[in-house]
C-alpha cells in the first residue's frame, strides 16, 4: 500500500448527505474512496499531458445506455474509449 497523509476538510451538511447517499446506494464503499476519486479527477484535469485536453460532457441517459451497450458488446474497451471514437469519427467526417 502507498503511504498516505491525513487531511481534514470541512464540507457542508448537504455535501455530506449527498456523499452518504452515494455510499448507501453502493456507488462507493467509503467517504475516502469518494474524496480520492474526486481528487484524482480534479488533478487529472490540471496535470494531464500537454497533448491531451480533458473535457467533461453531460449526456442524456439514453446516450449513456447506448455507450454502455458498446462496451458490453466489446465494440469499445470503456465508455471513455467509445466517446473518443465517436468524437474522432465525427471530426473525421466533418473535416473531409
Amino acid at each position: 500500500m502507498t503511504a498516505s497523509e491525513r487531511v481534514t476538510v470541512r464540507i457542508t451538511k448537504e455535501q455530506l448527505l449527498l456523499i452518504q447517499d452515494l455510499i448507501d446506494k453502493g456507488k462507493f464503499g467509503t467517504m475516502t474512496e469518494i474524496v480520492v476519486s474526486a481528487l484524482d479527477e480534479f488533478l487529472g484535469k490540471y496535470y494531464s499531458p500537454e497533448n491531451i485536453r480533458k473535457v467533461t460532457v453531460d449526456l442524456p441517459k439514453g446516450n449513456m445506455i447506448r455507450l454502455e451497450e458498446l462496451v458490453r458488446d466489446g465494440d469499445s474497451i470503456s465508455i471513455d474509449d467509445a466517446i473518443r471514437n465517436a468524437v474522432r469519427e465525427y471530426t473525421r467526417n466533418r473535416v473531409s
